[in-house]
């Protein structure tokens, strides 16, 4: 990425967690909450400027974090990163999206999204032959392709990234995007 670009971070939160039975967010790997995991290896990647997207607000903040209220709450992972890029449009060129869930957020995996975007609209990682949406970074001049494609209905990060220059990354670990959608998806020692 260019020298002088400014990247921001978000996390998001605001899912309704059907399948694991109870929201995710707050779900302790090795005593640490996945959403604070997932913040931290933001953080620990070089971005300052890191925010929580949806879920319980006044918990998140009781964690430290920065909470934002979802613009569309249940409407979809479109819907949460539309609001990721709208609250940061004003002081960042792009914004570093994943979701609260990873297994094993890694700092390696943000930095390798932020270094592949290049002049791109969006960098997107693939993991065995599939694009992992929701752990992506996107330039906030993205915003306003991907609220068109929201107010048409589109709802899923994918459908919405026609006419924009999507990158595709290649050089990542698995396990840097596994995530936890059910209970036996947790590594033992999870509570």
């Amino acid at each position: 990425m260019a020298a002088g670009v400014i990247v921001a971070g978000a996390v998001l939160a605001g899912g309704q967690s059907r399948r694991m039975g109870r929201p995710k967010a707050f779900i302790e790997i090795d005593g640490v909450p996945m959403v604070v995991r997932a913040a931290e290896a933001i953080g620990e990647a070089g971005v300052t400027d890191v925010v929580v997207v949806g879920g319980d607000a006044t918990a998140l903040r009781g964690l430290g974090l920065v909470a934002v209220a979802d613009r569309h709450p249940g409407e979809g992972p479109l819907g949460g990163i539309i609001t990721a890029l709208h609250h940061h449009r004003a002081s960042a060129d792009a914004v570093v999206v994943v979701s609260c869930d990873l297994i094993q957020a890694s700092p390696l995996a943000v930095r390798s999204l932020i270094a592949s975007l290049g002049s791109g609209d969006a960098a997107v990682p693939v993991v065995e032959g599939r694009s992992q949406w929701t752990h992506a970074i996107w330039r906030t001049r993205a915003l306003e392709p991907l609220e068109a494609a929201f107010s048409q209905g589109m709802r899923a990060p994918r459908a919405a990234v026609a006419g924009l220059d999507v990158v595709l990354a290649l050089d990542g670990a698995p396990c840097w995007y596994a995530d936890a959608d059910r209970p036996e998806d947790l590594p033992p020692g999870a509570c």
